[in-house]
């Protein structure tokens, strides 16, 4: 279980240095690439810290952040999981905003 976390770090750290390369750049959209980097940290943090809760950690949750509002995505077991999935996007740093679109089986 610690090696799976651990290379699931090394893989977040490589993501986020990869990205923020691209710092300069303009995609089609209009947006700053620095802004898409944002999104994508935002993203991969979120994703960390549901991979890390022990009541969480074995739902297919999907994670998205567009302008740094986060939408989730996917189903959960309780009410309780779901507030818990937003609760811990909404702890997130830059985070403006959450879309909790979580089903309950």
């Amino acid at each position: 279980m610690l090696d799976k976390k651990r290379t699931f770090a090394h893989t977040l750290i490589l993501l986020v240095f990869m990205v923020s390369l691209l710092s300069g750049c303009h995609t089609p959209a209009g947006r700053s690439a620095g802004d898409v980097v944002d999104d994508s940290t935002i993203t991969s943090l979120v994703k960390a810290k549901l991979f890390d809760s022990e009541e969480l950690s074995g739902f297919a949750v999907s994670v998205s952040t567009f302008e740094q509002v986060v939408t989730l995505t996917g189903a959960v077991d309780t009410e309780r999981q779901r507030a818990l999935a937003e609760e811990i996007a909404r702890s997130v740093q830059e985070v403006r905003g959450v879309n909790n679109l979580l089903k309950i089986k």
